[in-house]
């Protein structure tokens, strides 16, 4: 969807923005909702995390590559590195304890398992 609104446009990081915009304000309403029917009141004088911040960088920087990318090597290779680089991600927070997720060592069957990932994420884009 993304990649057909990008060449709509002319300009991949449009189409991005356009699908940040759009969704961000699918979920203010959403929210509005929520928070009208529960009796929820919102704190907006808490700054925001860091980490709140680099989420919502790290996804516009995933659709935006995303968008470019699909066109360039296809909808499933794109796929399949994602998945590789997210059990990539995975396993090394697992292995640091990154936002006190539970420390687990990077043993051989993982590497083995991130290592067939990503031969058949290569065979996917080459094949």
């Amino acid at each position: 969807i993304n990649s057909q609104l990008a060449r709509g446009l002319g300009l991949p990081v449009a189409a991005a923005a356009f699908s940040f915009l759009s969704g961000a304000i699918v979920l203010g309403i959403i929210s509005v909702t929520v928070v009208k029917l529960q009796g929820i009141s919102l704190d907006w004088k808490a700054p925001a995390p860091w980490l709140f911040v680099a989420g919502g960088m790290l996804g516009g920087f995933y659709v935006t590559l995303s968008t470019i990318l699909t066109p360039r090597i296809g909808a499933a290779a794109l796929m399949a590195f994602l998945v590789t680089g997210q059990l990539l991600a995975g396993m090394l927070i697992d292995r640091v304890g990154f936002l006190g997720v539970a420390v687990r060592e990077i043993s051989l069957g993982r590497v083995a398992g991130a290592v067939l990932l990503l031969a058949g994420a290569l065979l996917v884009r080459l094949y």
